[in-house]
């Protein structure tokens, strides 16, 4: 997983998200940030042990650390915790609300460190942080396209302005489909498989149709109309169409496009006065589906051709040795 230092979430944003209780902060809240998605239960700095210690991350306290700070005497435990603190760590977060050792709160002031608590179980607490911060943390790019959500495939459609992106979304909402970006798409790559785009919230659920301006996709079409996000599966490049390009007609080979480091099927379809773009579209998402389950259709077709002309060789062969 890629990270950015760039991206923060401060950890009045986290407290918010899943419902922290404030131990001890020395700062307002938004003054504190968040820059790494990892999270890390602090077994082996306790114990001593401090190389590869990342001290980016925020630490995580559960029954097994207490338990073993327990068995401590005061100035022990206080040491061994004042250690990990001097790392200027960003918090320290107990599990199952686990009452703070008077230590602890003292080390987090000498060393201005945030102590929080979370009723949560560890694991359960690590796993949703975790995720929350990789979304938010996640590398991103903006991409000038659409994206839609088509029979649950999210297709992000490229292509000079004019081509009629705008016109082929809009098309698809008429054909029960959802909009999540029009003009503008934020793209970010949320784990080593996974492209997550979205609208940038200013413009969210807008969108622009020549002749008319702009249109708010929401109040025409409704709430199903929309959606906030949408994994991308499929990139369309729409192009005017030249008649002497050549353009694949059969599909055997799978195009790709780097989307931050990561490989996404795409397909180029030219665009011309008769074209239905939004069946085509809708075509191209399901045919995609198809070949993630693995079917392809191109692939068949061709291994019934080999297959049919093996036959005929044989058959000619037979009918040369009588």
């Amino acid at each position: 997983m890629l990270e950015n230092a760039s991206y923060y979430v401060t950890l009045e944003q986290l407290i918010k998200e899943f419902n922290l209780e404030v131990v001890y902060a020395k700062k307002p809240l938004k003054e504190y940030k968040v820059t790494s998605a990892e999270l890390n239960r602090p077994g082996l700095p306790l114990a001593g042990f401090f190389d590869y210690f990342d001290d980016d991350r925020i630490q995580i306290l559960g029954n097994a650390e207490y338990t073993f700070l327990s068995n401590l005497s005061s100035e022990e435990r206080y040491n061994k915790l004042n250690e990990i603190f001097k790392k200027k760590i960003p918090a320290v977060i107990f599990a199952r609300d686990i009452e703070c050792f008077p230590e602890l709160i003292e080390a987090a002031k000498s060393n201005d460190v945030p102590v929080l608590t979370t009723p949560m179980s560890t694991s359960r607490f690590i796993a949703a942080v975790v995720a929350y911060l990789q979304i938010q943390l996640a590398p991103r790019i903006t991409r000038h396209g659409v994206l839609v959500e088509v029979y649950g495939e999210g297709v992000l459609m490229l292509g000079e302005s004019g081509v009629g992106k705008s016109e082929t979304a809009i098309e698809l909402v008429k054909r029960g489909h959802r909009l999540v970006a029009d003009d503008a798409v934020e793209i970010k790559r949320v784990s080593d498989k996974t492209l997550v785009g979205t609208s940038p919230e200013i413009i969210r659920h807008f969108i622009e149709l020549r002749g008319i301006g702009i249109i708010d996709v929401r109040r025409i079409f409704g709430m199903g109309a929309i959606k906030a996000t949408e994994k991308i599966d499929l990139v369309i490049n729409l192009e005017p169409w030249q008649e002497k390009k050549s353009y694949d007609r059969l599909g055997l080979v799978t195009e790709y496009m780097d989307i931050l480091d990561l490989k996404v099927p795409s397909l180029t379809i030219p665009v011309k006065p008769g074209r239905n773009l939004a069946i085509v579209v809708e075509v191209a998402a399901m045919n995609n589906r198809q070949k993630k389950m693995g079917y392809n259709p191109a692939q068949e077709l061709n291994d019934r051709l080999m297959k049919k002309m093996e036959e005929e060789q044989n058959l000619m062969g037979e009918t040369g040795n009588v």
